[in-house]
């Protein structure tokens, strides 16, 4: 329509994230021949990962956020424009890059990702608040969080093996902590009457696939209003092998090394102090996590394909 404002987006940008092209003019050009306005570069920084920069976004009228850096920041991002009709695009510059995995969107190609941000199928998500320790204050996230084995692996990672091999070093921190003893913990599901299990890791995921494509959450859709909960147990010298036996059998079969359940809210409380993670990112020892779903709560950018149907319910045009 003639006398139409262009479009802007704001582009909220992890520094730390190293990358070999200028981004700056990338995101520039690719906005200017797409009819968008100049974009807003925010960054990150150490004392505010990205929720002050998506205020600041917001504020400034922006039409679309960019996440531009890894799940960290993607989780910071959303857990502003949850709620809100600003919708959220991806341009993954981390190791993990889990949403944009389960999405399809390209990891290695950001000039796709940033046009799929702009012109991409606008979709509904879920995120799940997860507060830590009975805090006041929420988290937000979109992929998983969890408590005991997963959490230690993500706070125990080396940075310089990332760097060099990425999703790899997280198998290398997965081996130095698999002896560990299980910890007594208490469970309850839509707050039904609680259960007890002795687990190395209790998971809440959002959607289905982490790194290597390996889906630990089989059959999990970002927008059905549904928190996947998994118990990891291994029993024995040879525990682990049932463990990845579950794993394989997609969560097929019973299984006292893996068990599966669906909520739509959850809280565990572990006996002894356990390393907790959200998205990946290490939030050091607690004990308490309460989890609950906000159903389709985020509007995000994705490309249209084959993989829409196998991460989401509802593929509306």
């Amino acid at each position: 329509m003639a006398g139409t404002e262009p479009q802007r987006a704001a582009v909220v940008f992890n520094p730390s994230k190293k990358v070999d092209l200028d981004l700056y003019a990338l995101v520039a050009k690719i906005c200017s021949d797409e009819g968008w306005d100049e974009p807003l570069w925010l960054e990150t920084t150490v004392e505010d990962p990205g929720q002050g920069m998506t205020r600041q976004a917001l504020d400034a009228g922006a039409d679309l956020v960019i996440a531009a850096g890894g799940d960290g920041t993607v989780r910071c991002v959303s857990e502003v424009l949850a709620g809100t009709d600003t919708p959220l695009g991806l341009l993954p510059l981390g190791t993990g890059n889990l949403l944009a995995r389960n999405l399809d969107i390209g990891i290695n190609d950001p000039q796709s990702a940033v046009l799929d941000a702009l012109k991409g199928t606008e979709r509904h998500i879920d995120v799940v608040h997860i507060n830590v320790d009975h805090a006041q204050d929420s988290h937000v996230f979109l992929v998983m969080a969890g408590i005991g084995f997963d959490a230690a692996i993500m706070g125990d990672t080396r940075d310089d093996l990332k760097d060099k091999v990425g999703w790899l070093a997280y198998v290398d921190a997965g081996i130095r902590n698999l002896p560990g003893k299980p910890a007594r913990t208490r469970i309850s599901i839509d707050g039904e009457k609680p259960f007890y299990r002795r687990v190395r890791s209790v998971m809440g995921g959002n959607c289905g696939k982490i790194m290597g494509g390996l889906e630990i959450f089989p059959g999990a859709r970002l927008d059905d209003g549904l928190l996947e909960i998994m118990t990891v147990a291994p029993r024995g010298k040879l525990g682990w092998l049932g463990v990845i036996a579950g794993l394989l059998r997609r969560g097929k079969g019973n299984s006292p090394s893996l068990e599966y359940f669906q909520c739509e809210a959850a809280e565990i409380q572990a006996m002894m102090p356990q390393e907790i993670e959200i998205d990946g990112d290490p939030l050091g020892k607690g004990t308490h996590l309460s989890l609950r779903v906000q159903p389709r709560s985020l509007r995000i950018r994705m490309p249209y394909g084959k993989k829409d149907p196998a991460v989401l319910s509802q593929t509306e045009p």
